[in-house]
This record gives structure tokens, C-alpha cells and sequence, in this order.
């Protein structure tokens, strides 16, 4: 491995993300598609006059492409900068906007007062879901599983084992069945994820440390040349992802 080759994994690794934007990978990277549409589902279930809660809404830029009545809308987040942006863009507009801790999730939140309560990425407490939603309403959720990325993450260290080895389909139906949900629909996947260059993958690795324990570009140097032999001879390096989907009806 040359000593440029090594100078630039060193500054992908210092390179950081600002907020939880990917584009900086854009062209570098390719993630096979779900076998289904979180948004089709979304709308499936949101009718016009649904009152709405989306957990965890980042900026609000899905929310607001689903053009529901702002009036009925509500957002909880507990990124900082994107708190900022939300009382920003989404308040004026008459969305109610709940600044939360992780550990709080849903305290701020009244009871019994949504039709749907959605979820992607976001973690959650059933019993709190369960509170906030009105009899009959619909919980919409999408999770990164407790297997995502393990592979390459083994690859780097073979002892890796996951921080959330609870976050399943399994065990998040068990979790709602027991907390009184009955399960409309569930689905769960594992999708190939490409990467076609090793900058990538030091940045990759070094921006989510709750999958890549540890990680430095310097430490794995001969994870890197093994790495390097294989995008020379395949094209890319794969990876594997872990995505589940779950609708449930409040009973």
C-alpha cells in the first residue's frame, strides 16, 4: 500500500459528516433496493384528516413531502442541529415541533392523540407508542437491524458483536404483540451494499462507531491491502445491510 494511498484513507477518516447526510458518498456507494416502499405504506395508512406524529423527522424532509395537513402534524426530534432547523422551517408553517432526549422519546408527547405514528430509523418504547396513539391508530416503522453491516464490521475485528442485538423483527413483533398491537404487516431483509473505492469505507466505518467499534484507518492498515486486492479484482467491496418493517394497529 503506497504511502499516498494511506495519506488519503487518513483524510476520508478525518473528513466527518455534518448532520446525518450520505451525499458526500454519492457515485462511491450502492445499496440494493427493500422489497418495499416505507412511503407506500405511509400513505396507505395516512388519510387526510389523520392526526400524524413522525418520530425522530431529521429535518422534516420526507415529512413534508407527504403534503399532510400541517395543522395535524407533529415531529419529535433530538438531534440539535436539526431541532434548530425543524423550530426553524417546520413551526412557522403550524407543525408541532417537540425538542426531545433520547432517553425521554415520547414524554413531551400527549396521550391518545394520534391516528398514525411514524417511525424510521428512530428508536422507540412500545408502551409509549402505544400511549400517544388513539384506539385503532396505525404505528408505521422502519429499523436498522441488529446484523447491519456486521460482516464488514467482522472483517475488521472478528470479536465485533453488535450493540443492539435486540433490534429484530422478531423480537420488535414480540414486543408490540405483548404491549397489545396486532401485526398487520412485517417484512425483514438483508440488501447488499456495494462500495467502489476504500475512501468510502474509511469514511463509512469512521462516521458510524456504534457498528465499527474502535475503528481507525491506521489500526487496520492490513485490513485495508486485503480490502485493496479485493476491489481490484471484483470492482467493490460488499457489505450487508439489515432492514425490517413493521405496521401495527393499536387494539
Amino acid at each position: 500500500m503506497t504511502k499516498e494511498l494511506i495519506e488519503y484513507l487518513l483524510s476520508e477518516e478525518r473528513h466527518g459528516m455534518k448532520g446525518w447526510d450520505f451525499s458526500y458518498l454519492k457515485g462511491r456507494w450502492e445499496s440494493e433496493s427493500l422489497p418495499w416502499s416505507y412511503e407506500e405504506f405511509v400513505n396507505e395508512y395516512l388519510k387526510e384528516d389523520s392526526v400524524l406524529l413522525d418520530m425522530g423527522t431529521g429535518g422534516g424532509e420526507f415529512l413534508l413531502s407527504l403534503n399532510h395537513p400541517f395543522q395535524l402534524t407533529s415531529v419529535t426530534e433530538s438531534y440539535e442541529p436539526n431541532i434548530q432547523l425543524c423550530l426553524e422551517t417546520l413551526s412557522p408553517k403550524g407543525i408541532t415541533v417537540y425538542p426531545i432526549k433520547e432517553d425521554d422519546v415520547l414524554a413531551k408527547v400527549p396521550s391518545q392523540a394520534y391516528d398514525v405514528v411514524l417511525n424510521r430509523h428512530e428508536s422507540y418504547k412500545e408502551t409509549e407508542v402505544k400511549r400517544v396513539l388513539k384506539e385503532n391508530g396505525f404505528f408505521i416503522t422502519q429499523q436498522v437491524g441488529a446484523m447491519n453491516n456486521s460482516d464488514l464490521a467482522t472483517f475488521f475485528d472478528s470479536d465485533h458483536k453488535s450493540d443492539f442485538p435486540d433490534i429484530t423483527l422478531e423480537k420488535a413483533e414480540k414486543r408490540l404483540v405483548d404491549e397489545g398491537f396486532e401485526i398487520i404487516y412485517k417484512n425483514e431483509c438483508y440488501p447488499k451494499l456495494k462500495f467502489f473505492d476504500l475512501g468510502a469505507i474509511a469514511y463509512f466505518a469512521s462516521i458510524i462507531p456504534w457498528e465499527f467499534h474502535d475503528f481507525s484507518v491506521l489500526k487496520y492498515l492490513d485490513k485495508f491491502e486485503e480490502l485493496e486486492k479485493i476491489l481490484k479484482s471484483k470492482g467493490f467491496i460488499e457489505s450487508t445491510e439489515h432492514r425490517f418493517i413493521i405496521v401495527a394497529r393499536k387494539k
